[in-house]
């Protein structure tokens, strides 16, 4: 299927690992030119050496960390000056933090919030004027499951990506007129370089990390632990004129775990 992204320009926030890295290349892979920002420049340049080598697209890195304004601006004005437009944003950057309520401080809050809401924020209200020019703008942030859906010892970041979910659902209405589409990946649990610091830390002396992903895999109704590359064709596709009728939705990836739609 062409999902007509030849050409097509695409921001990844926290494109240098993970989901982002795997969304950056699905998106090189279908002709698009990506720029990707990440807050660890020496990580950044690797995987956009990387991207460019296994694809062959054109691939900008930008250090920039989300939680600075001014960092965000330069990394959607250094996009368009390499490229000359800008038509998809990805919202991507954030970290796993989520504890009881009462083990959390006003700081972790605020830390959090300043991270993954107000991070996508800034990143769209820098990208807003170049999409508005684009003939097929989109915007799609990733959230989790918990935004939906929050468990115990879920807190910030359920509160965090709930706000997430309803900042896209409120977008998909604003952005309607400009003819941007505005939707959100719910991820539930999916391989990633956190998991593996996390396996790294507490796990590796005592089992592999395919077994360690396998014991994950357990509790999740189709038996396995999600993969990068999963999420980032969900991404494309909602990136693609394929779906320039979907807007304002809330889709989960999560291999059946949820237990709302």
């Amino acid at each position: 299927m062409d999902l007509g992204l030849t050409g097509r320009v695409a921001a990844v926030t926290g494109g240098s690992e993970g989901i982002g890295r795997a969304i950056a290349y699905r998106l090189l892979c279908e002709g698009a030119k990506v720029a990707i920002c990440a807050r660890r420049p020496d990580v950044l340049e690797a995987a956009a050496r990387d991207l460019a080598r296994a694809t062959g697209g054109e691939v900008l890195a930008v250090p920039a960390d989300v939680t600075r304004t001014d960092e965000v601006q330069r990394f959607i004005q250094a996009t368009v000056e390499r490229f000359g437009r800008l038509d998809i944003l990805v919202n991507n950057a954030g970290r796993a933090f989520a504890r009881a309520f009462d083990q959390v401080s006003e700081d972790d809050w605020r830390a959090d919030l300043d991270l993954k809401l107000f991070g996508a924020i800034r990143t769209i209200q820098a990208a807003l004027p170049y999409l508005r020019r684009s003939p097929a703008g989109r915007i799609i942030n990733i959230t989790m499951i918990g935004g939906k859906q929050p468990g115990p010892q879920s807190v910030p970041t359920s509160v965090s990506r709930a706000a997430g979910i309803a900042l896209t659902k409120a977008l998909s209405k604003d952005l309607a007129p400009d003819r941007i589409t505005v939707n959100t990946v719910c991820v539930g649990t999916i391989k990633s370089a956190q998991h593996e610091r996390v396996w790294r830390a507490q796990y590796a002396d005592r089992m592999t990390l395919e077994e360690f992903y396998a014991e994950r895999g357990r509790s999740i109704p189709l038996g396995r632990v999600g993969e990068a590359e999963e999420v980032a064709d969900l991404v494309a596709f909602l990136a693609s004129d394929r779906a320039a009728y979907i807007t304002g939705t809330a889709i989960n990836i999560d291999g059946g775990v949820s237990a709302v739609v």
